[in-house]
């Protein structure tokens, strides 16, 4: 029960509550205000502070974690430094942003897992072969199939060079113009000026001393933008040649090395080394030190027996020497045929023995072709030699320069050994010595095409068709190759025009040389003196190339590792006859000799023998621009005339000691030579003396 107790002190009651009045409250000053108000700022800048600190601590951790050695990755791509902080290589993603929070690092390799188009395998790993070179290589992977991938390569800033041969070629390489990207497959450029040449490798050198080698994988297609001063590096399968593994699904990778050395010459050294293929022996000595004689440019496809016993007589009669005679286009009655056609070659035994007791060995022009009015057509067709349609159940025909037939499938073991077998008893039968080998380019198979081994990467067909050149390679010749340096041949460039330029012409030997040199392919033919006489493509009189130009052509000829004659030298006059016994006499004593030393050399080394100014001037900027002179090994520079009209030209001389054909020493360097006279029957050229 309750009990009720009197109020006490301190006890409210209902009437003390209604006797109570509140107190009133106390004011706080301005200065109270003050204090608070400044209290609440300063803990709001502490916590802004503090988070500021974490994000710069977590944005250091992220930078941290996009750095390897000398590259900064971010979303949009990657550069590379120098040791000294400069930018020398700078490479953009086309196809997507990497998504910087996918991204991890463990050791040496940054990976990352999406990208702003979706879920991605990429990654850079950095290997450092040797303390002067610095690798990296980059992978990226679509997981969705048909999604192409991009990088743009930046050249802005550097000179570049490699790549494959081209039709109007430069020394560094010039992209004019915006190209979509397109198959990087070999081609002839004679056909297609847009397309990319016979001789074509992946690889590609800078002047900053940075290469960049595309993997053999990829279905790799190149263009350019020259705006943005780009190289554009694609991959994909989607309207392409290319063909992924059977039964995987098509997802593009476009994977790459770039490396980094100390200059242009020792990164390149150690590419060759590590990356080419190398020959396996050096070809016929004598094709290095006399001429070929071949009948193409001056009889065309009209040549018959009494044309080639009087070419051969005409050099004997002149006073000439020769490695061979080569026997070209339409000695047999149909293409496809391996037998002499009776009406041009009554008697074919007698003709090559009357060569032979003339001391000449002869070489015969072959392809890969067979017309559908060969009688070799149905054997292909019945045995299945020819490359095939898709469905792989009937034989592609194709379009070639000298008809419609089938291209043999040299994928196919069957056709390897009926061709060679056929080389063979043309070899045997008539004591030929070797063959040219035309064509081969993946630009004559069909856009759509089956094989026996199917060809992931269409160049490949190009490999196969060089290797049937091994079992003659001593004196064979070949026009195109890709990844084809092991095949100890010689390499021809493509046809030549009969004019002065760039586009086909004298002008650009060098760079063309200079180039498949670049790309290891060391044993060249620089094409026939004077360029083949091809109508409407010659510069010259009744069908003949300009007679300066063929002097010129034959000088600077002299200074390459072979010497190729059609048109000769006595259907002028008897000044350019002794022109030519002068230069190929040279040629002989002084440029065959070093070149062979070069040629034992490339074994090892895959070193060029025809090599560029900046080879042995890198800290020289003004050598990596020249594309009108060239090196001979280290120690012999070659500075031909190369413009109509002209007795004298500019010359260069790298930092050092030279002497000049006439005698004269240069011991200052680097020296610029303004109109240096060289007569129509001299070619300057200087020697290294220390």
């Amino acid at each position: 029960m309750y009990q009720i107790v009197p109020a006490t002190v301190g006890d409210v009651g209902l009437s003390a509550m209604r006797q109570c009045t509140p107190p009133k409250k106390k004011r706080v000053d301005r200065q109270g205000r003050r204090m608070i108000i400044a209290g609440l700022i300063g803990a709001a800048l502490v916590i802004v502070a503090v988070a500021s600190w974490c994000y710069y601590s977590a944005s250091l951790s992220k930078a941290d974690l996009l750095k390897t050695e000398l590259l900064d990755l971010s979303k949009e791509g990657f550069v590379i430094h120098n040791q000294a902080g400069a930018v020398i290589f700078r490479m953009s993603f086309r196809s997507g942003s990497l998504d910087l929070d996918s991204c991890s690092k463990e050791g040496r390799i940054l990976s990352c897992s999406r990208s702003g188009a979706g879920n991605l395998n990429f990654f850079i790993e950095t290997v450092k072969p040797k303390d002067t070179v610095m690798c990296y290589r980059v992978r990226w992977e679509e997981l969705e199939a048909y999604r192409a991938v991009e990088h743009a390569m930046s050249y802005n800033g550097s000179h570049w060079y490699g790549g494959a041969e081209t039709w109007s070629q430069h020394w560094p390489i010039v992209f004019a113009g915006n190209q979509e990207p397109k198959p990087f497959i070999t081609s002839d450029i004679y056909s297609n000026r847009q397309a990319f040449g016979g001789i074509l490798e992946r690889y590609w050198l800078s002047s900053n001393a940075t290469a960049i080698k595309i993997n053999d994988s990829v279905p790799f297609h190149l263009g350019w933008d020259e705006n943005s001063k780009t190289l554009r590096f694609q991959a994909r399968y989607d309207n392409s040649p290319y063909k992924s593994d059977p039964g995987q699904p098509l997802r593009a990778e476009l994977s790459y090395r770039v490396c980094v050395g100390y200059d242009v010459t020792s990164i390149h050294k150690y590419m060759v080394r590590r990356y080419f293929n190398k020959p396996n022996k050096v070809p016929s000595e004598a094709v290095f030190r006399q001429p070929i004689w071949s009948t193409w440019a001056l009889h065309k496809t009209a040549v018959n027996q009494e044309k080639v016993l009087t070419y051969a007589s005409e050099i004997k009669k002149h006073g000439f020497n020769w490695s061979h005679l080569e026997l070209d286009d339409r000695y047999t009655s149909g293409y496809g045929e391996f037998e002499f056609d009776r009406e041009k070659f009554p008697n074919a035994s007698d003709m090559f023995q009357k060569l032979r007791d003339d001391g000449f060995k002869v070489t015969l022009w072959t392809h890969p072709f067979v017309n559908y009015n060969s009688t070799n057509f149905g054997v292909g067709v019945e045995r299945g030699l020819f490359v095939r349609e898709p469905s792989g159940e009937l034989p592609a025909l194709i379009r070639w320069w000298n008809g419609i037939g089938g291209i043999l499938d040299f994928t196919n073991p069957e056709t390897r050994d009926w061709y060679a077998s056929h080389l063979r008893i043309l070899k045997n039968k008539y004591g030929i010595a070797s063959f040219k080998f035309d064509a081969g380019e993946t630009s004559y198979l069909p856009q759509q095409f089956s094989t026996l081994m199917p060809l992931q990467d269409p160049s490949v067909f190009t490999r196969r068709y060089t290797e049937m050149a091994i079992p003659f390679n001593d004196r064979a010749e070949l026009r195109s190759g890709y990844q084809s340096q092991n095949i100890s041949c010689f390499f021809r460039i493509i046809d030549r025009d009969s004019l002065w330029g760039y586009d086909l012409g004298l002008k650009s030997i060098i760079p063309t040389v200079l180039t498949i040199s670049i790309l290891g392919y060391q044993f060249i033919l620089p094409d026939m003196i004077g360029g083949n006489a091809y109508p409407n493509r010659t510069e010259g009189h009744q069908g003949l190339p300009d007679r300066e130009l063929y002097i010129r052509w034959l000088e600077l000829s002299a200074f390459m590792p072979a010497m190729q004659f059609s048109i000769p030298p006595w259907v002028y006059d008897d000044e350019v006859v002794e022109i030519a016994k002068k230069f190929t006499a040279l040629h002989e004593t002084l440029v065959a000799p070093r070149v062979l030393e070069l040629a034992s050399e490339v074994l090892d080394t895959g070193d060029p023998i025809i090599r560029p100014l900046w080879w042995i001037a890198t800290d020289d900027e003004a050598s990596y621009k020249i594309d009108s002179q060239f090196l001979i090994g280290d120690d012999l520079m070659v500075a031909p005339v190369l413009e109509p009209g002209k007795q004298e030209r500019d010359i260069y001389l790298p930092a050092g000691r030279w002497r000049s054909y006439k005698g004269e020493h240069f011991d200052k360097g680097p020296i610029h030579l303004t109109d240096y006279p060289v007569d129509l029957d001299e070619i300057a050229y200087f020697v290294w003396s220390g």
